[in-house]
């Protein structure tokens, strides 16, 4: 039962929900900026080394490669790349911590940049470990169990919040030490039982629906959840209860896994070979034909992708989307403040924000593959339409009326959740599957990119200009109007960058991609 790949699933599931502390960042940046006398612009340095560790997964890939996949007759395995994380983790948010504590003296802020560059990177390596195992494990169900990690890893940030409200709440110090403890325990707990076990099994995809159906679940009651909080000063011991119920909801998985371990136990050699080996038969000759008719359908490498066009108008739309949500998170707090929400109300919406996060991330791919299968719809198409949402959300948030940050922040969270979804797709699409874990993950730099450049260039610049007083903090809509105003131009900018790689790629989609998709539906 430990080898098998559901048991293997639930373990990376249950590690994917406690490795997004990036996306918390908004609970502690207000104590680490007052307990290191950071200005605006400082602390949106340090956030942007925050995301890019947690977006340059070039190492992790070649851990993997090398230690679980060369590495697997030396003993080797996903477990490698799960130490190499909790490592980094402890270590780099255990500093932090030490400095905002004062337990040590305050570092510089390189190297307070370099702490936290080293804590969010190892989310990279819990990312990789699982995503990458669940795709050798489902093979033929690699962009359903892809949705299920990266849903998961979307609701982690709202997780962690909730453990954080439960135990430590309004004290966002311990908190860092909490995501030093939580997240890097938890792998090293779980990471014998993430294994490469890709057996046949028969109707993967209930199972699979069936974890789909828990996170969704997962993200209404997190919801649900957040906004009674924001309502009502809840008690302890109903937040003890609420708190309960979630990892009940978070383990309910397991039971998904024992019927499907049941499920392959049932399932008799004698029927797979019957069965299995005429539908590979017929998958080949599909393939055969899907490749004679079509000769540019050709698995590029990194440097011949970079070559294309296409790379970097999805570079370019990446840089523009994610970047300018990636500055949204990661300035919550201030702009919260800035407009004169209080700290429960901005930890609420730092929480929301997951939900979103995760909405955009199952809701981007499953509406795009209806309409890339009912009315070949080329996919780049729901890239520029995110992001022409996201600039009506970047508006919103400028505008500064009541109750702004809260509809911005469900338009721009969603919009940016979608394009983690969408983004790899599209690159194994147009660039094939052979090399799109390097592709994606140079793809992914485009995010701290435009992050750094709307963070400190533009947000806090324009922040620090208007800044006085005690703490170097701002008030009113003069703070971010501006900021948001300039990102809402990058988005729409972005969008249209999207739409000329969908009009590049729309006959691409519709004569290799859709009839791809066709004869898949035959297998």
């Amino acid at each position: 039962m430990a080898n098998s790949k559901w048991i293997a699933t639930i373990a990376s599931i249950w590690i994917q929900c406690s490795s997004g502390a990036s996306y918390a960042f908004s609970i502690y940046s207000s104590v680490l900026k007052s307990s290191q006398g950071y200005d605006q612009s400082t602390l949106d340095t340090i956030s942007v080394f925050k995301d890019i560790g947690a977006n340059a997964g070039v190492l992790s890939g070649l851990l993997y490669f090398y230690a679980a996949v060369h590495g697997r007759r030396l003993a080797g395995g996903p477990w490698v790349v799960h130490v190499a994380g909790a490592i980094q983790c402890f270590a780099g948010y255990f500093l932090i911590w030490l400095a905002v504590a004062g337990v040590i003296s305050r570092p510089t802020v390189p190297l307070m940049c370099f702490y936290m560059f080293l804590a969010a990177h190892a989310q990279t390596f819990f990312n990789t470990a699982n995503v990458v195992t669940a795709v050798q494990n489902f093979p033929n169900y690699g962009g359903t169990i892809v949705g299920v990690m990266k849903g998961f890893l979307g609701l982690s940030g709202a997780i962690l919040i909730q453990v954080y409200q439960t135990i430590l709440r309004g004290n966002p110090t311990s908190f860092i030490l909490m995501i030093a403890l939580l997240p890097s325990i938890t792998p090293l707990l779980l990471m014998c039982l993430v294994t490469i076990a890709p057996a046949n099994t028969v109707d993967e995809k209930k199972h699979l629906n069936g974890l789909s159906m828990v996170a969704v679940t997962v993200a209404v009651y997190l919801m649900i959840l957040i906004i009674i909080e924001n309502i009502f000063s809840l008690p302890l011991w109903v937040r003890i209860v609420t708190f309960l119920v979630l990892l009940l909801l978070l383990g309910y998985p397991l039971k998904i896994a024992i019927s499907a371990r049941r499920d392959e136990v049932q399932c008799s050699s004698q029927t797979l070979s019957i069965e299995t080996y005429p539908l590979m038969d017929e998958r080949e000759s599909l393939q055969s034909s899907v490749t004679d008719t079509d000769s540019h359908d050709v698995n590029k490498n990194l440097l011949q992708a970079m070559k294309t066009l296409d790379f970097w108008l999805l570079f370019i739309a990446m840089a523009c989307g994610m970047g300018s949500g990636l500055a949204t998170i990661n300035n919550m707090n201030q702009i919260g403040g800035s407009f004169g929400y209080n700290t429960i109300a901005i930890n609420t919406l730092v929480s929301l924000w997951s939900i979103w996060n995760f909405s955009g991330r199952f809701g981007a791919g499953y509406v795009s593959d209806i309409f890339l299968h009912k009315k070949e719809w080329a996919r780049p198409l729901f890239i520029a339409i995110t992001l022409a949402t996201m600039t009506i959300g970047h508006v919103i948030i400028a505008l500064g009326f009541h109750g702004n940050l809260y509809m911005g922040s469900i338009i721009v969270g969603v919009s940016y959740g979608s394009q983690w979804s969408l983004m790899p797709t599209i690159t194994s699409e147009i660039f094939g599957v052979m090399h799109m874990g390097t592709i994606f993950n140079t793809i992914s730099i485009a995010s701290p990119i435009g992050s750094y450049l709307l963070s400190v260039r533009v947000i806090g610049y324009i922040y620090d200009e208007h800044a006085s007083g005690k703490g170097n903090s701002c008030y009113g809509t003069k703070c971010f109007m501006l900021s948001f105003l300039i990102m809402a131009c990058v988005t729409l900018f972005g969008s249209f960058v999207a739409l000329v790689l969908f009009f590049r790629t729309r006959k691409y989609y519709r004569f290799v991609v859709v009839r791809r998709l066709r004869h898949s539906a035959k297998w």
